[in-house]
């Protein structure tokens, strides 16, 4: 039985990037570089990518990944990983976005332990800020976190108001780990209000009383949304390669 999978949404029709998960100025596909960065995570038995595009599917067998195919009208990348889950015998589900090529393989590891530990439905996980203009930009979701380490609410919007030493609010890492059968069961549940309000999918675990566990991780990450950031990944990328 597998015991733990990771699951890379990947779809075509990005809004800010078309073709994102197919872009290769590194010389490898940016889905390539996400799929063998999870990979590297000791406690994982298994990864794919679910996709709705042939194209991408093809790419990742071309690297020699495993994908799976999954419906085009998914309304978020969750609803998607739900779906190829769906067919899997694992027990936990880590959900890493397509865009992640920095992710960090220990994070991962340590999304598994918290879920084995502690027996939860959910788990994600945040960094503290560094700077004012991320607290500001509604880009970068913010969550505050309960004296039991549970998310209390995401937002775009800085939160709580006013902030303070004794209530910082911490940066959300967009990975996320499921109990299979809860996530089966939030799939199956239509978008709330708070969800659509804010344009953040899991909203809809607080909105019906599940509890998210929220791992404070040392190390935070680049996700990929914007052209302007891809180049500056592939930067970093051909940087590393000459000075590893």
């Amino acid at each position: 039985m597998t015991r733990c999978a990771a699951i890379i949404p990947a779809r075509y029709a990005s809004t800010r990037l078309p073709a994102k998960p197919l872009l290769k100025e590194t010389g490898k596909y940016l889905i390539q570089h996400v799929y063998e960065q999870v990979s590297r995570a000791e406690k994982l038995d298994r990864v794919l990518v679910a996709t709705d595009d042939e194209r991408i599917a093809a790419a990742v067998r071309e690297f020699g990944g495993e994908a799976v195919m999954t419906a085009k009208e998914h309304p978020s990348g969750t609803d998607r990983v739900a779906e190829a889950a769906g067919g899997l015998d694992a027990r936990i589900i880590i959900n890493v976005q397509g865009d992640e090529p920095d992710i960090d393989p220990a994070l991962l590891d340590g999304l598994v332990e918290v879920m084995t530990a502690r027996g939860s439905e959910t788990a994600t996980a945040a960094v503290p800020f560094r700077d004012e203009a991320s607290l500001a930009s509604p880009h970068v979701v913010k969550v505050v976190v309960g004296a039991d380490g549970q998310a209390l609410y995401f937002s775009r919007a800085p939160i709580p108001h006013g902030g303070g030493k004794d209530c910082e609010p911490l940066k959300h890492i967009g990975v996320y780990a499921y109990r299979r059968e809860a996530l089966l069961k939030l799939a199956a549940l239509d978008p709330v209000p708070p969800e659509r309000a804010e344009r953040l999918e899991q909203l809809r675990v607080l909105y019906h009383g599940m509890a998210m566990h929220v791992i404070i991780w040392h190390k935070d990450h680049l996700g990929i949304d914007t052209r302007e950031e891809y180049e500056a990944f592939v930067k970093r990328y051909e940087k590393g390669r000459m000075h590893p």
